[in-house]
């Protein structure tokens, strides 16, 4: 695959999750599919579920890895340099199967879902792969992207098991799954990592600096801080703290220059619209919050304690700032399907904001 392409489970500006050396901070997970793999006991389809972000596809891939390599009984770490880990970074493993929305040449797009074609050749894959014995694996990352047909045809894999086939199947919202495909998995359920593993995570990524405000930014989930930090989202955000610093007045240009950059093109690396409206969506969320249990710490920007214990001193400025919170993110998404100009509707979004303020705000 050409490094230009976009990967629709890939975090923009992040490694892919194969290439993880390690999974950190699901000991406990981890833990229970090794006993299960060693008291051969090992189920045929494996949901790993838990909050967007948190090591879901880094543990679906550590478990192939070791599935393909035999690994060793106490640990999913495979040296990096083997010739199996090679092939599975490199996609190249023939015992391994990826399924994940495609990316459409003519387009230029991700595709919007995973569909029933893609199952199919999950399955084609089963039967061409038989002859060669030992452990065959599919990741479909994410599972909840399947279309209806696509969920119906995998459900047919799952009531018939290949031999020494597992499928690991990667759930944002395992609610949107059908339930007997739910049924048919054991499930492995991740939990938010600690700052302390957020901080090992990123540094692993090569992300040293500004590790605390990622981390309170993204609420925990490792995904949205490299999707951040690859984006330069703390500096974005810090533009828009800055600018909301100055209500009452509201500075026209400061929203301007904030709402410019939201006209950028998308790249493999991310939308500079999608960015913005995801910064403005969390400053409102960390706002409403600062009314009801205080200014966030540690802040994700020089000075935005201060400021959210201004713009949001009680409970009532909390209704206020969620009411918008959940206006802005229904207008964005009504933006976006008519194709309205990116840097036009953020600048009214702000506006918008704005009149918010003086009901409420002191100057």
């Amino acid at each position: 695959m050409s490094d230009e392409t976009p990967e629709s489970d890939r975090v923009p500006g992040a490694p892919h999750p194969r290439h993880a050396p390690a999974v950190i901070g699901h000991d406990a997970a981890a833990a229970d599919f090794l006993a299960s793999a060693g008291a051969h006991r090992l189920h045929h389809a494996w949901l790993i579920t838990g909050p967007r972000g948190t090591g879901k596809a880094t543990l679906a891939w550590a478990i192939a890895r070791w599935l393909l390599a035999d690994g060793a009984p106490d640990t999913l770490t495979v040296p990096p340099d083997t010739p199996t880990a090679r092939r599975v970074a490199a996609l190249s493993e023939p015992r391994l199967h990826l399924v994940r929305r495609g990316f459409d040449e003519k387009t230029g797009r991700m595709k919007a879902e995973i569909g029933v074609e893609d199952i199919r050749a999950l399955l084609s894959f089963f039967h061409m792969s038989a002859a060669e014995g030992g452990h065959r694996v599919a990741v479909v990352d994410a599972a909840d992207d399947m279309n209806g047909a696509a969920a119906n045809a995998l459900l047919k894999v799952l009531e018939e098991p290949p031999k020494g086939g597992v499928i690991l199947l990667v759930a944002h919202q395992p609610a949107r799954l059908l339930p007997t495909i739910r049924s048919r998995c054991r499930e492995l359920r991740l939990k938010p990592l600690s700052p302390e593993d957020m901080a090992q995570v990123l540094s692993a990524q090569g992300v040293e600096d500004n590790a605390h405000a990622l981390a309170a930014l993204s609420g925990g989930s490792v995904g949205e801080a490299l999707r951040l930090a690859g984006q330069d989202g703390l500096k974005t955000y810090a533009q828009l703290v800055q600018l909301f610093a100055t209500l009452p007045r509201f500075d026209r240009q400061k929203a301007r220059d904030f709402a410019e950059g939201a006209g950028g093109r998308a790249t493999a690396d991310g939308d500079p619209f999608d960015l913005r409206i995801t910064l403005m969506d969390l400053f409102l969320t960390r706002l409403a919050r600062a009314g009801l249990m205080g200014a966030p710490i540690p802040e994700a920007a020089p000075d935005e304690g201060d400021l959210m214990a201004r713009l949001c001193p009680d409970a009532d400025a909390a209704r206020i700032w969620a009411g918008a919170q959940a206006d802005l993110s229904a207008r964005a998404r009504a933006g976006r399907a008519v194709n309205l100009d990116p840097a036009a509707l953020v600048m009214d979004m702000l506006i918008q904001l704005a009149g918010l303020a003086p009901a409420h705000t002191k100057a």
